[in-house]
């Protein structure tokens, strides 16, 4: 009896994780397959009156880091041509007026940008892009990795979104890795925070000082 009750146990422990797997994967894959026929390459980003850049890492220095510079000359480029006309720029701590700096700094009006201090992570923006800014339709610009999920945040919230992936550096590639397997957990936690949970955003009100270079 002893003998078979091990036998079991290794086939009960491969469908807990098998299951525990799938309850990680599944909802990348989910809003992986909704996200694309609304993600493009910059270059071929659909047009709105607003882009949102989402902030990532600064350098030691205070400027912005080599993935968030993609981001904001992919977003650059869409108001050269024309796509949109401003910016929203949506961070945590000093990443948006970086993020403005940045910008001015390569022609973007100032009266183009707005600088959004209370996106503290991808769900606090989207919230706050739709709720406290009053957006309609918008071009969401991040990277590849991160866009089914902003995407699927942002039109949850009531925003009418598409997406714009920038021309990527070459990033290292354990940081590629790492960023994806975030991105497979913290899809699980906006399902969950979307449909189940509900939260408000730290900062719910559009009381958030906003820095100016």
């Amino acid at each position: 009896m002893l003998t078979k009750s091990f036998r079991i146990l290794p086939r009960a422990v491969f469908f807990i994780a098998l299951i525990a797997m799938a309850i990680l994967i599944l909802p990348r894959i989910y809003t992986t397959l909704l996200a694309l026929p609304h993600m493009a390459q910059a270059e071929h980003a659909q047009s709105a009156p607003t882009a949102i850049v989402f902030g990532a890492a600064l350098r030691r220095d205070g400027g912005p880091s080599a993935v968030l510079r993609d981001r904001l000359d992919a977003a650059i480029a869409l108001y050269r041509a024309g796509k949109v006309e401003m910016l929203l720029m949506s961070g945590a701590g000093a990443e948006p007026a970086a993020m403005q700096t940045y910008a001015i700094e390569q022609g973007v009006a100032s009266e183009d940008i707005e600088v959004d201090n209370g996106g503290l992570r991808t769900y606090d923006s989207c919230y706050r892009a739709a709720h406290v800014y009053g957006l309609g339709e918008v071009v969401l610009v991040t990277n590849h990795f991160h866009l089914p999920r902003a995407l699927y945040l942002c039109n949850q919230f009531g925003l009418t979104a598409s997406g714009a992936w920038p021309e990527e550096s070459r990033y290292w590639r354990g940081a590629l890795v790492a960023w994806n397997i975030r991105e497979t957990l913290a899809t699980v936690g906006a399902l969950w925070e979307v449909h189940i949970s509900q939260p408000l955003p730290t900062f719910a009100e559009a009381a958030v000082t906003q820095e100016t270079p």
